[in-house]
């Protein structure tokens, strides 16, 4: 048994979606989630950027938080990175391309899958190997979304200027006809019922946070990493930026498991957690 906490890191609220898969299926689990919302979003940001954050993120959450396990709930950051964290953290890691992708797959009915996510991580072409690798007769349409994400970090997720943006950037897959859409950024599911009413009720929409939950299981299970069952667990959340929005927001994105917050500063010197009292 390891009692120690599983890390989750997201450049902002996105990844409470992978929290909330996780704290369902592990409820002995407990997490340390970092939202970087004083440099979010991601997706518009330099690969090398996103990749200096994940590492500064990652090393904060092993050396200071003492975490057993990394999830990097940010498909940018898990497109860019993965594979540098997994050579450099001392801890496994877990991220989200791979086992999202594997869900929509499995849900197709005639291989014709759509990806959503940010301008970087489709750029990065992540899912497009990912597919290649997995079922290379799939017929994969991906599409950038910008603006997605800000939508809903501003709590904006059914208005009509959303509606109108989503009609434009997911113009590609209505034409395409797939029949699943993978949202391949942990901010989407919140503007699921918007890309839902745009793609139509015959299309299937696919979230990688519950297969992401179930690889992470696997991962502690085979590594003897589980912590003790029923016990009581605390989980906390930092933020690089406003504490009380995070804590606010973050509350009613996640649920009453993110009542406070405490901040979280980073720079090219490495992170630290601030000595004050939780927000929330």
């Amino acid at each position: 048994m390891d009692n120690r906490p599983i890390g989750v890191f997201d450049s902002g609220f996105g990844g409470l979606t992978v929290a909330r898969a996780l704290i369902d299926l592990l409820p002995g689990e407990e997490l340390v989630y970092v939202g970087d919302t004083a440099r979010y979003p991601y997706g518009s940001r330099r690969a090398d950027e996103v990749r200096g954050f994940a590492v500064e993120i990652a090393e904060h959450l092993v050396a200071v938080e003492g975490v057993k396990m990394v999830v990097v709930a940010c498909n940018t950051a898990a497109s860019v990175a993965l594979e540098l964290l997994r050579s450099t953290c001392g801890v496994p890691v877990v991220g989200v391309v791979e086992p999202g992708l594997r869900a929509a797959l499995g849900a197709s009915v005639r291989g014709a899958v759509g990806v959503i996510g940010t301008v970087g991580t489709i750029a990065s072409g992540s899912y497009q190997q990912a597919a290649r690798e997995l079922a290379p007769e799939v017929d994969l349409t991906c599409a950038a979304c910008p603006g997605f994400v800000e939508f809903v970090e501003r709590g904006e997720t059914d208005s009509d200027q959303v509606h109108v943006l989503a009609e434009r950037l997911l113009a590609p897959l209505v034409d395409a006809r797939v029949d699943t859409v993978l949202l391949g950024c942990t901010h989407y599911p919140y503007l699921a019922r918007t890309i839902g009413d745009v793609m139509g009720r015959d299309v299937l929409l696919v979230s990688s946070a519950e297969e992401t939950a179930f690889d992470v299981r696997d991962v502690l299970e085979s590594s003897g990493l589980r912590a003790e069952p029923s016990r009581h667990v605390e989980h906390r959340f930092l933020s690089s930026g406003d504490t009380e929005w995070f804590a606010e927001m973050g509350g009613r994105l996640l649920g009453p498991e993110l009542d406070q917050a405490r901040a979280v500063t980073f720079s090219s010197s490495g992170a630290r957690s601030r000595n004050e009292e939780p927000t929330g």
